[in-house]
């Protein structure tokens, strides 16, 4: 069971953006930017390319409203995605308010942020949705 897993079944808490018989989006505690979004399967698959072609589809048509969100929250020009799967071996994807490719660089420094600016980031975003 990965740390994704036990986010869904409520064991380890977080910050809850969205939820779907299939989906999961919350925020990433150690994110890149103000808005870092995680958007992950409630199926336990670890490469994102070995989903079903369902899951896919409907994994980008889950994610639409959210990246829509982030964008109207935060100044960027545009919710970036990405896919890379080397933290959590559980299929998900990073959506990142971002204003160049720059932002979507994942050896940047995290950011450090206390729970009172989480709160306020995850009811800015869910008000967006």
């Amino acid at each position: 069971m990965t740390i994704f897993s036990k986010i869904i079944a409520g064991e380890v808490p977080c910050y809850k953006i969205a939820e779907d018989d299939k989906f999961f989006a919350f925020l990433d505690i150690f994110p890149l930017v103000k808005g870092h979004v995680l958007v992950i399967t409630k199926m336990e698959t670890d490469k994102f390319f070995d989903l079903p072609d369902d899951y896919l589809n409907a994994l980008l048509v889950f994610a639409k409203p959210i990246a829509h969100a982030i964008e109207k929250s935060f100044d960027c020009n545009r919710c970036g995605i990405s896919v890379l799967g080397m933290e959590v071996p559980h299929a998900h994807l990073h959506l990142v308010p971002v204003n160049s490719a720059n932002d979507l660089n994942f050896t940047n420094n995290k950011l450090k942020l206390s729970i009172q600016e989480f709160k306020t980031i995850q009811q800015i975003i869910i008000a967006h949705l």
